[in-house]
């Protein structure tokens, strides 16, 4: 709890590293590779993406801009779609929300407060996944630099426990070309939850369209909780983005 409470004490209540013009703070995009930010769609916006994932997998996910304030989508992982697998599964639709209820400023950060039930990995023998979902979360979002931002957050995703965990990542833009990401998440339990380490790239080709290239769980140790070891993970995804 201490760690927690210094990590996000520093973010939370940093001095501004970046003295830039007065304008409102311009946030950055809604999702890294696993952690949100507290950026969600435009009003009126759409959203469709997909993962490429280990093993022949596709997550499939659409969101939509319900208010300039308020995003709701759905996702759902198709495992076994790409490859020789003959053995494809579609797994059930998960519900992902996300309120935006402060702006940002020059002190304090973008505020959201979200839902997002997907998980990854999913086990058909024991009927869960084996990467746990975001479930609720409290994501903050803040400029350091020009075209460098943060988003750190607190997320629970198991209410008999009530265990709080939680995510940090900087995301980079150069030129309006290129994202770099890094994030760490699922910190705090490091004994009952796997931490990841994930790190990548996205190509923003046009301005409705952009390609991610990146590596999942790159500080792997351990197994999951159906016992298979656990390993990086190479994923390509794709976001598109369009109004009614």
């Amino acid at each position: 709890m201490k760690k927690l409470l210094f990590v996000f004490s520093l973010f939370f209540f940093q001095l501004p590293l970046y003295a830039g013009s007065d304008e409102s703070f311009v946030i950055a995009d809604i999702n890294q590779i696993d952690i949100p930010s507290a950026s969600t769609l435009d009003k009126y916006a759409f959203r469709f993406g997909s993962r490429l994932y280990s093993g022949g997998g596709t997550q499939v996910r659409m969101g939509f801009g319900i208010h300039d304030r308020l995003s709701l989508g759905t996702s759902f992982l198709i495992d076994g779609l790409i490859g020789n697998d003959t053995h494809v599964r579609m797994r059930v639709p998960e519900i992902d929300v996300k309120f935006r209820f402060w702006d940002g400023g020059r002190y304090i950060p973008a505020l959201a407060i979200g839902y997002d039930g997907q998980g990854y990995f999913y086990d058909s023998d024991r009927k869960e996944y084996q990467e746990d979902e975001k479930g609720l979360y409290l994501a903050g979002t803040s400029e350091l630099l020009p075209a460098l931002f943060i988003n750190a957050g607190i997320n629970m995703f198991d209410f008999d426990t009530n265990k709080v965990y939680g995510f940090i990542g900087l995301n980079w833009t150069v030129e309006e070309v290129v994202t770099i990401m890094g994030e760490y998440d699922n910190l705090f339990h490091h004994t009952t939850s796997q931490d990841r380490l994930n790190a990548g790239l996205r190509f923003h080709v046009t301005p409705e369209f952009s390609l991610d290239i990146a590596v999942r769980d790159i500080n792997s140790s351990g197994r999951y909780k159906n016992g298979v070891k656990r390993h990086p993970e190479r994923i390509v995804q794709l976001h598109y983005d369009a109004r009614f």
